[in-house]
């Protein structure tokens, strides 16, 4: 697997300041990404075990929150294969942050169900990830007023409770920015 960036001091992708891996290789190909460069597997460097560990070792300070996994695609099977065993080294090492992840695959009909996206490794990287964020961008639906989401077809799904309950469970970023925010931008 390869990787096109890292951003160690992260405060766009999701709660509070976090540490920010984005996978390169990308099928969806959405309108207007903001990320086209990612599209290609080939992009980027290897996700060699020297890098793992930098990000590791950038995860350990009190004032991050946790990792956050976008890209590219890290739901393409290619790339949960090359995520999974650091995700369960990330969260065994540091089980009181949380993992975001973003994903063009919907929770419910492609990565829990026979899919091109769901693979033998789907199921247990879910099992470490706390907050989804599914759907492809639609840049007819983008919104700058939602949080942690580029369109409303995009939904935020505590994953842990979705995985407990056998439903879609949504997380409390789902509602829009507060109108005092809004006035800001």
């Amino acid at each position: 697997m390869n990787y096109a960036n890292i951003k160690f001091n992260d405060i766009a992708n999701g709660e509070g300041v976090r540490v920010s891996l984005f996978v390169s290789g990308c099928t969806h190909h959405c309108k207007n990404c903001f990320n086209k460069e990612t599209w290609d597997f080939d992009y980027g460097s290897p996700f060699t075990s020297d890098v793992q560990e930098k990000i590791i070792s950038a995860l350990a300070p009190s004032h991050i929150s946790g990792l956050t996994l976008l890209g590219g695609e890290p739901m393409e099977p290619a790339n949960q294969k090359g995520l999974i065993d650091f995700v369960k080294t990330v969260k065994a090492l540091y089980p009181n942050k949380t993992i975001w992840c973003y994903t063009g695959y919907l929770y419910d009909d492609e990565l829990l169900k026979p899919s091109r996206a769901h693979c033998p490794w789907t199921r247990e990287l879910l099992s470490y990830i706390d907050i989804l964020v599914d759907g492809e961008f639609k840049e007819e639906l983008k919104d700058i007023t939602l949080r942690f989401k580029g369109s409303s077809n995009q939904r935020i799904i505590d994953v842990q409770a979705s995985l407990l309950m056998d439903t879609v469970v949504l997380s409390p970023y789902n509602e829009k920015k507060s109108s005092k925010f809004r006035q800001i931008i």
